[in-house]
């Protein structure tokens, strides 16, 4: 059974099925891997993954603030395409290399910089609005799982991983009608419409972080090798991403109804 609805994830090695888990204490395994290996191959730890995740969202915050702050718009396309590339090749390649993941957030960010420019030109204040919600949704959802107000079920995973593939294929009709003038004012933020469609993909994604925790954890308890730590790094940016939009275009749809 599919136990997440990132790509990433689910390529990650060491990772079966399972149930609720929280990040903490004595969770730590080191199942198949000798106590004298090196930094690389030693198991991971949640240390590294918090680490490497905040490293990793650190670069893509900077690329953003500078591509908005020298006004890098035409960077815009140019960065999607480079970040959707590396994407691409991590996720196929089951890459856990620093230089691709650092790179994919480079690329991100400044894409996601020159987004935000824009809609902050429009709209001053709504980059600040869509980090910080963007940020309390990521902490919430990290303190449900922690505190276990919600478990990583069988049946959750599959709700979510449902959920999102719906969002997804929703996403593609309207891409495909639109491109025969067909506007179902699903996502362009012309309506209440486009508000709730806003506010059912940041739900989706924000119990996407559950499954995302979820996975790395596990790997964590499989003792997996620290340099993976990187790949989750990865999955986790992934999500946030597609979040940080999802907050974005919402409280641009606010502002305008």
């Amino acid at each position: 059974m599919r136990t997440t609805s990132n790509p990433a994830f689910r390529n990650l090695p060491g990772v079966g099925p399972g149930g609720y888990a929280g990040f903490g204490p004595g969770q730590q395994g080191t199942v198949g891997y000798p106590a004298t290996s090196t930094a690389a191959d030693r198991p991971m730890t949640i240390d590294d993954v918090v680490t490497r995740t905040g490293v990793t969202l650190a670069t893509a915050l900077v690329a953003g603030v500078l591509t908005a702050a020298l006004g890098g718009y035409a960077l815009m396309v140019p960065a999607m395409i480079v970040g959707l590339v590396l994407a691409l090749i991590i996720v196929f390649k089951q890459s856990a290399n620093p230089g691709l993941v650092l790179g994919y957030a480079v690329a991100e960010g400044i894409a996601l910089g020159a987004i935000t420019g824009v809609f902050n030109r429009l709209i001053p204040g709504i980059a600040l609005q869509a980090i910080l919600g963007t940020s309390v949704v990521f902490a919430a959802m990290l303190v449900v799982y922690r505190t276990g107000a919600v478990k990583v079920t069988p049946r959750l995973t599959k709700w979510v991983i449902g959920a999102t593939a719906g969002a997804a294929g929703l996403m593609l009709v309207d891409l495909l009608l639109g491109l025969f003038h067909v506007n179902l004012h699903l996502r362009d933020g012309s309506g209440p419409l486009s508000i709730i469609v806003s506010l059912v993909f940041i739900g989706i994604a924000a119990f996407n972080f559950l499954l995302d925790f979820d996975q790395a954890d596990r790997a964590i308890r499989a003792g997996v090798p620290a340099r993976f730590a990187w790949y989750i790094a990865f999955g986790l940016m992934v999500t946030l991403v597609w979040l940080y939009l999802e907050m974005l275009r919402l409280l641009a749809s606010l502002q305008r109804n």
